[in-house]
């Protein structure tokens, strides 16, 4: 049994060996997704050489239908518009219909979140390790560093690369504000909260004179942020937490939810977090969800009347 545009199929698969060096694994993608493809367009009575813009939204509907993620949807479109670009460059046809469709549009992973229990299960831990009065003056030593980081990070949500980076001065004026500098070199001002004050305050006075807050020997001078997420994830196993839940990253989605759902407004959340964009910030919406869905259900006078 032939398969439709078979020859063409081929002639693509060895220009994107030749010329680009894709991967077997590639190609198989490839042949599968355009043996599909054409397969369709055969069954509707057109062909790779006649197919217009209708037929590839069509068929990129159909896989939709058939329970096809976006992730998938969008592989797919991307081997039909080589193809498309491959047969105009070769004059197999005046022009490619996948020129406007528009990619499917992926949704946003949510990001892992720790529960406020968690967290202070975790700093709860970090401190009674910085107390431990037996422990080597080197493990006592990254103990209360540990401290110190976890402190700052879920008070402000600041990127690891931005904490680890601090320099010694970057708490200052009569409101103790930190100073952060973010990407693009752009600094903001961060709100600390008391234990973060008091936790910082005593880690820079058994410090040696030197520029960064957390220094280290290696080449930028200050604790690397590999460093920093090894130690916390080894934390998170001593709490009982799993390793993989834990990092940086995942304290600072924890910052910005716990804010969001305890009524800060998002914009608020935009600027302590550094983002350029509100829609960046907006990938914490089903915090904000849910908390307008507790709202309306426990707040509505129709509703409270209802309870009593």
């Amino acid at each position: 049994m032939s398969v439709p545009g078979a020859g063409l199929i081929e002639a693509f698969l060895e220009m994107m060996s030749a010329e680009r060096g894709a991967s077997r694994n590639t190609l198989d993608a490839y042949r599968r997704d355009l043996v599909e493809y054409c397969a369709s367009l055969a069954s509707k009575g057109s062909s790779p050489q006649s197919a217009g813009r209708e037929e590839v939204t069509a068929y990129l509907a159909g896989l939709g239908k058939r329970g096809l993620g976006s992730a998938s949807a969008a592989r797919h479109l991307s081997a039909i518009r080589q193809f498309h670009r491959f047969l105009v460059a070769d004059n197999i046809r005046p022009a490619d219909p996948t020129r406007i469709v528009p990619s499917p549009r992926r949704a946003r992973a949510l990001p892992r979140i720790m529960s406020v229990e968690e967290v202070d299960g975790l700093l709860t831990l970090a401190e009674e390790e910085a107390s431990d009065a037996e422990a080597s003056p080197a493990k006592a030593f990254r103990a209360r560093r540990l401290l110190v980081l976890l402190e700052l990070l879920y008070a402000t949500g600041m990127r690891v690369s931005e904490l680890v980076g601090l320099p010694r001065d970057a708490i200052a004026g009569p409101a103790e504000m930190l100073s952060v500098r973010g990407k693009g070199n752009k600094e903001r001002m961060v709100p600390l909260n008391d234990r973060a004050r008091v936790a910082v305050a005593a880690w820079r006075k058994s410090l040696p004179p030197g520029h960064f807050l957390f220094p280290a020997s290696g080449k930028g001078g200050h604790l690397s942020r590999q460093v920093m997420a090894r130690e916390l994830k080894c934390l998170a196993a001593r709490a009982g937490l799993p390793a993989a839940k834990v990092s940086p990253h995942v304290m600072r989605h924890a910052f910005a939810s716990h804010l969001l759902q305890r009524g800060a407004d998002l914009r608020v959340v935009q600027t302590l977090l550094g983002h350029a964009d509100i829609s960046t910030t907006q990938i914490y919406t089903h915090v904000l969800d849910e908390r307008l869905s507790r709202l309306v259900n426990d707040a509505h006078p129709l509703v409270a009347a209802r309870k009593t």
